[in-house]
């Protein structure tokens, strides 16, 4: 899908007779220069969204054709984007209702003699910024990414599952000896620091994979606390575990994901949530060792 095919067109009908002169078109009020919690600028009020949509209404039954605007809306982040922040950090921090603040831009469409609309003289015909809101999905017709879009497109992702290097090599261990175990990274999957790429909505959206935490499961009923580590081999690895009773053991790594994501070459945010993901089990036997006496096959004679 194309940017194109995001915008919204709202008919918000003004009453005036001809092409207006700029200044008569109005702006957006008290709007201007409004605050978030985090002090991030909104200048195009919830209001004003409204009453755009109340004129669209009244429009449908006029007795005759009248000028009227087209809007559109991107996110403020993507670089290229009209009077957006190419930074991306404003459209992430600036809502607080799961929307990435928009861009509203706006122009404006008149009759045509002989029937129909046209675009009216620049300026007023071509693309210009009206304000920023944290509230485009009032727009019939808006179908811009949402934080849940990115969360949805996050879980979705095929992460790499953890594997196990064991020692004792071999997979095999004795009952009562310190095992040693260390996480690996298979090459299918999207792993730590790996980016996966998709098209949300038209807009280029990168996800990378964060390991916030690994847990050993050492199949006897044990298992380590989340860590960070991932482990070693003897006789420095730090996560290893001692076998109680001789057995075939499940093991296995769970990781914990979080992530970043951005848009298009935008500013990293980062993802707020996280997803387990359980990882390729390894199955090691543990062996009792048993201490026997053997005579030797030719005795030495007695004294």
């Amino acid at each position: 899908m194309t940017k194109g095919a995001l915008w919204w067109v709202l008919a918000a009908i003004l009453w005036v007779g001809g092409v207006p002169a700029a200044s008569a078109l109005g702006s957006p009020g008290g709007g201007f220069g409004s605050t978030t919690g985090d002090g991030a600028t909104v200048t195009l009020t919830t209001s004003e969204i409204k009453t755009a949509l109340n004129e669209a209404a009244a429009a449908a039954t006029a007795p005759k054709p009248r000028p009227y605007y087209e809007y559109k809306t991107q996110i403020n982040c993507a670089a290229g984007n009209e009077a957006t922040d190419s930074g991306c950090g404003t459209a992430a921090s600036a809502c607080d209702n799961g929307q990435f603040q928009a861009v509203v831009l706006r122009r404006l469409m008149v009759p045509k003699p002989g029937g129909g609309y046209q675009l009216a003289p620049p300026p007023e015909g071509l693309w210009q910024g009206w304000g920023l809101t944290c509230s485009p999905q009032l727009i019939p017709g808006t179908n811009l990414p949402t934080l849940a879009n990115v969360m949805t497109a996050f879980r979705e992702i095929d992460f790499a599952k953890g594997g196990l290097s064991i020692q004792p090599v071999g997979n095999v261990t004795l009952v009562n000896l310190a095992t040693y175990f260390e996480a690996t990274w298979p090459e299918a999957g999207v792993g730590p620091d790996e980016t996966d790429v998709s098209d949300l909505m038209g807009y280029r959206l990168e996800i990378q994979p964060v390991v916030r935490s690994f847990t050993y499961v050492y199949g006897d009923g044990d298992s380590s606390e989340p860590t960070e580590s991932m482990g070693g081999p003897y006789p420095d690895g730090d996560i290893r575990h001692t076998y109680e009773q001789k057995g075939s053991m499940a093991t296995r790594v769970d990781t914990v994901y979080g992530g970043r994501f951005r848009f298009g070459q935008g500013q990293w945010m980062t993802i707020p949530g996280t997803v387990t993901v359980e990882g390729t089990p390894v199955t090691l036997e543990v062996r009792e060792a048993k201490a026997r006496l053997y005579g030797s096959a030719n005795p030495a004679p007695h004294r």
